[in-house]
């Protein structure tokens, strides 16, 4: 968070009650850049500033401030100005804020708002959380499929001042189903022929997505297709909103850090680090991190169970780590990749089958070439390190279990993230610790086991 002091003046317009240069301040500055100056400052002192600019720009400079700013600044806000403010937000900044209210004052400023304005944002509550109808914006310019080009031009002038964007201009028909769109561009080079009607230069080629749909989906062709933004519809084709690019590039962070968090093996924090309480992280982490010492408890186990192996030859026991990590690094690999691919639409659960052929080639090749490496470390062991040992029966066993928990590990760690998406669960769940302790169990048990047939 910025300090106020790195724009001292602001100390002083309040001070003063400068009102002017509040004003100034205000309108001076990228709405951006005056809430990282305003976020220092406690909400009445914020509120005292944006009260002197106008609505648009207050909204404009609201918008830039974290969510629970926001929270804030309504609940301190004279309930008339936190209305005007919120009836100026962008439809779907304005949801976002108001549900992170508490309900009554939420519900206490959504009966105040303009009947249009309620109305909406009683539709776009309605949808559940994580499908495209919750993401959207009702914010859109609408064009009739009639219109000439010198009537859709006046519209959108009259249009323009209460919406997000005005890159792409949808047309709809008499009962607002979406039939075409139009870009602006190609609007504008349609200028000289005002009396071209919509139907004749609008596109009827559209990719929509449906309300019901989970957002994910929405975001994978905005990528795919490098929109702007996307029209959502209901099941009838009614034209009921947009995603925005901005919308997209904000929910795929979240994403992005989300999974980080859980590939980490830490329940996500949606705060900035330094802000969240000590007993928060403690919580978040403490509690994956005993599931993986519990989970670490039978690798314990294997190693007793294979002890009486140890006492017989001690020279097995300096490559253990060196075969365990190969497997929890190649299944780590792995799940990264195919955690990465599900999210980006790559594959599809209907794949795993073509996922598991793949990586059980990839799991050979590269369990092939670490293996030989292992090999020839274990030949290369001097004598007074592996004892009574065999030089070539070590090396032929370490050559095998590194290549066979390679192995092992790249296809475990490919198949949990696509198990974990079949059950319903993130398959970024299939994290790294989560793999390798996995994989720990399972390599120790391979290892001793062609240990045995030969070398012991």
């Amino acid at each position: 968070m910025i300090n106020p002091l790195f724009h001292p003046e602001l100390r002083e317009m309040l001070a003063e009650s400068d009102i002017e240069q509040m004003r100034i301040f205000c309108d001076s500055l990228h709405p951006a850049r005056a809430a990282e100056f305003l976020e220092g400052l406690k909400p009445s002192e914020i509120w005292e500033v944006l009260r002197h600019t106008d609505t648009p720009n207050r909204a404009d400079i609201f918008s830039y401030f974290d969510l629970d700013i926001q929270t804030e600044l309504l609940e301190y806000a004279p309930r008339e100005e936190a209305v005007e403010l919120v009836g100026a937000l962008p439809a779907d900044d304005r949801v976002d804020a108001l549900q992170e209210m508490d309900t009554e004052s939420a519900e206490e400023i959504i009966r105040l708002l303009p009947a249009e304005e309620r109305r909406d944002v009683l539709r776009l509550r309605a949808f559940p959380e994580g499908t495209c109808g919750a993401e959207m914006t009702s914010d859109f310019v609408r064009l009739h499929e009639k219109m000439t080009v010198e009537e859709a031009i006046a519209e959108i002038g009259r249009q323009v001042h209460s919406h997000e964007t005005v890159y792409y201009l949808y047309v709809l028909d008499e009962g607002d189903h979406l039939v075409g769109l139009v870009s602006a561009k190609h609007l504008l080079a349609a200028v000289g022929k005002k009396e071209i009607r919509m139907y004749d230069i609008m596109n009827r080629d559209l990719i929509t997505v449906q309300a019901m749909e989970d957002i994910q989906h929405a975001i994978e062709v905005v990528a795919k297709y490098d929109f702007l933004a996307i029209p959502v519809v209901d099941v009838e084709h009614r034209m009921l909103g947009i995603i925005t690019h901005d919308d997209v590039i904000d929910l795929t962070s979240e994403e992005a850090t989300r999974d980080a968090h859980m590939m980490a093996a830490i329940s996500p924090i949606d705060e900035p680090y330094l802000e969240v309480p000590f007993l928060t992280i403690w919580r978040k982490r403490v509690f994956w991190l005993s599931f993986l010492f519990i989970a670490g408890i039978f690798t314990f186990s294997a190693m007793a169970h294979y002890a009486d192996a140890l006492d017989q030859l001690l020279v097995l026991a300096l490559f253990i780590p060196l075969c365990i990590a190969t497997g929890g690094n190649s299944g780590s690999q792995a799940a990264t990749l195919i955690t990465r691919s599900l999210a980006l639409g790559d594959i599809r659960l209907c794949d795993w089958y073509r996922v598991l052929f793949h990586e059980i080639l990839m799991g050979l090749a590269l369990g092939l070439a670490l293996g030989t490496v292992g090999f020839v470390i274990a030949y290369l062991t001097p004598e007074s390190v592996r004892g009574d040992a065999n030089p070539w029966l070590l090396a032929v066993t370490i050559g095998l279990a590194v290549t066979t928990i390679c192995l092992i590990g790249t296809v475990i760690g490919s198949m949990l993230p696509l198990l974990f998406k079949r059950i319903g669960a993130d398959p970024a769940m299939a994290s790294s610790p989560f793999v390798a302790t996995f994989v720990d169990v399972t390599g120790i048990v391979v290892f001793f086991n062609i240990a045995k047939v030969w070398i012991l």
